[in-house]
């Protein structure tokens, strides 16, 4: 009998994960199809219309998107495992809404709402917040459990609650460039164009 259970339950496992979980190639962001790009079906996005992919994106699963004041995520960004990335805030409303002022509405004040743009190869780690306002440079990576508000520079490492610059994944990459160097020059050519074209390849 416990052989018949553990067999079922390995079907079951796999029907639900083919089903529900399977993450598949192709979306479509702001008019245009993005062939490489995917997005677990078990992340949660709300106001979809306001976020804005490029190509060969990867959204993992159990992510919260709020994107109400605009979401962009850059071509080649992968954003893990329970991630919340929220593009407003009502921690402050929530202390001057009606019931606690009087007033009838507690009005944009109260409330913080700007836009998030990730530039491209990003990468996110799990239980990571993206918070309002925030702007990551080209080549960013968010340690994991990071709470992240602010503008950063390219190719920053950034870990903490809230998050700070402690590294620079160049230094890395150059390391690991250093054992595979057929991969060297398309490297070097990207770098290159984000560092002479800053902000302009998002």
């Amino acid at each position: 009998m416990t052989g018949l259970r553990a067999w079922v339950n390995r079907v079951r496992r796999r029907w639900w994960r083919a089903v529900f979980f399977r993450v598949l190639f192709g979306e479509r962001s702001a008019g245009r199809l993005l062939p490489g790009t995917r997005i677990s079906p078990s992340t949660c996005i709300e106001h979809e219309d306001a976020l804005v992919l490029g190509d060969h994106v990867f959204i993992g699963h159990f992510n919260f998107i709020e994107a109400s004041a605009g979401v962009r995520i850059g071509a080649g960004t992968q954003v893990t495992n329970f991630v919340s990335i929220v593009s407003h805030s009502t921690h402050r409303a929530v202390r001057v809404a009606a019931q606690l002022s009087g007033a009838t509405e507690p009005g944009d004040a109260a409330l913080i709402r700007a836009p998030i743009d990730m530039g491209e190869r990003c990468f996110i780690g799990p239980h990571s917040t993206i918070e309002a306002g925030t702007v990551l440079g080209h080549g960013t990576l968010v340690a994991s459990h990071s709470r992240v508000r602010g503008r950063y520079p390219d190719f920053a490492v950034l870990a903490g609650q809230p998050a700070q610059i402690v590294g620079d994944v160049r230094d890395g990459d150059e390391r690991w460039l250093a054992a595979h160097p057929e991969l060297r020059l398309p490297y070097r050519q990207w770098q290159e164009r984000v560092e002479t074209h800053a902000g302009a390849v998002r």
